[in-house]
């Protein structure tokens, strides 16, 4: 996600035009990549990560956030750094074992968080963005045995920051059916804890395995992929926020897709799966194009307008 607080005119005062990039995480080589979204200009931004899942870009700043899911399901040792833009200036604002294993991450620069769900720690969690204040806002399961039901398990987030509520995905198992998308209040109701809140609405069950997140917030549209069999896997979907309606499969024969990235005025989306592939569409799904194909193993995907200001090289 990127912070859409920066957005500024298609040309600044100066006379500069920004540079649009999509900033895509390759979890079979630990690399966090950017590329223009045609495809073309690919550059490999950071190496050396530890099984990334989520990225987020603050382009006022000029930062890149990225979450590490750790060593592996049963360790609790996740942590989230913070770049430059061009990979220089690394350092870690959350540290191992601070989280268990984060996924998916958004930015809301306006109030200086970063929100992450976390899979096998059942949570969702935000702190400050120099890492400070952690606080778990959604506790879905506590403990070795609840860690054991996928259905507990946390995995995409986003946030409409103007109406202070946040969504997530709980996946469940493996092509079971049972994975669901939630929404409640940021704010946890007073007298109530994270995990006793009277605030929270299921919106959609019985999906295959519902990933990543995005919200159109002019439109009041959500969009996610989703694993899982056909013909509802594997695909991306949206739904409508305000009037329940049945998800539309927007697109379809993906191999286990992950991350998705919207350009809501250039009506595009960006989508990855776990295969090494990231394709563009329209926005209704119409016009898919592939960018990459078997490049590896993808997980999040942003894409964000980077002004020279930025520092992008």
């Amino acid at each position: 996600m990127t912070d859409a607080s920066a957005v500024k005119s298609e040309v600044s005062p100066a006379g500069e035009f920004p540079v649009r990039r999509l900033f895509f995480l390759e979890v079979s080589t630990n690399r966090i990549q950017a590329m223009n979204p045609d495809g073309s200009d690919r550059k490999v931004i950071v190496t050396d990560c530890q099984l990334p899942d989520g990225v987020a870009i603050d382009v006022h700043a000029g930062h890149i956030y990225w979450t590490n899911m750790g060593s592996g399901v049963a360790v609790n040792d996740g942590s989230i750094e913070r770049a430059d833009i061009d990979g220089t200036a690394r350092r870690v604002i959350v540290p191992r074992g601070a989280t268990f294993t984060p996924k998916q991450i958004q930015l809301d620069r306006r109030c200086g968080k970063l929100y992450w769900s976390d899979r096998e720690g059942m949570r969702v969690m935000r702190c400050n963005l120099d890492g400070s204040r952690i606080e778990t806002l959604i506790e879905a399961g506590r403990g070795e045995v609840d860690r054991r039901d996928p259905t507990r398990w946390c995995i995409g987030v986003t946030i409409d920051i103007e109406r202070r509520q946040l969504y997530w995905t709980q996946k469940g198992p493996d092509n079971a059916g049972l994975g669901r998308i939630l929404r409640a209040n940021i704010d946890i109701p007073d007298g109530e804890s994270p995990a006793n809140r009277s605030d929270i609405k299921v919106l959609f069950d019985g999906l295959p395995e519902p990933i990543h997140l995005e919200l159109d917030l002019a439109n009041r549209v959500l969009y996610w992929t989703d694993r899982g069999d056909p013909p509802r896997g594997n695909t991306v979907n949206r739904a409508g926020v305000d009037l329940k309606t049945e998800p539309e499969i927007l697109i379809t024969h993906l191999m286990e897709g992950i991350g998705i990235a919207l350009d809501v005025p250039g009506n595009q989306m960006f989508v990855t799966d776990l295969a090494g592939s990231i394709y563009s569409a329209d926005l209704d799904g119409k016009n898919k194009h592939n960018l990459l194909w078997s490049q590896g193993n993808f997980t999040g995907i942003a894409y964000a307008e980077i002004w020279p200001a930025a520092g992008m090289k």
